[in-house]
């Protein structure tokens, strides 16, 4: 949830603050300077979970093992996520069309 909310904060801050036009070229902009901290953080949790996952069969290991798994998978699951769906919901949803008063 967190990258999430990053990405559309950047977002509104490239459209706001440096003068960025509500576009595909904001949504990919902000996606790109996102998407290394992204990966970095996910990439340093997957690492730290890759041993529970590969050493499954290890006597004391019966509940981390599925554990790991289901938290590696929603590693990338969210990731993937993150980096394809938020900047496509946020460039079709993103600017409300208000009518003047």
């Amino acid at each position: 949830a967190r990258n999430g909310i990053m990405m559309i904060n950047h977002f509104q801050h490239l459209e706001r603050h440096e003068g960025e036009a509500f576009g595909p070229g904001l949504v990919v902009r902000g996606a790109r300077e996102r998407l290394s901290p992204i990966l970095m953080t996910t990439l340093a949790c997957g690492l730290a979970i890759v041993p529970l996952v590969v050493a499954g069969n290890i006597p004391g290991n019966e509940i981390e093992h599925p554990l790991a798994i289901v938290v590696l998978g929603g590693l990338v699951t969210s990731t993937l996520l993150n980096l394809f769906v938020v900047p496509s919901l946020y460039l079709r949803f993103g600017r409300s069309q208000r009518q003047p008063a």
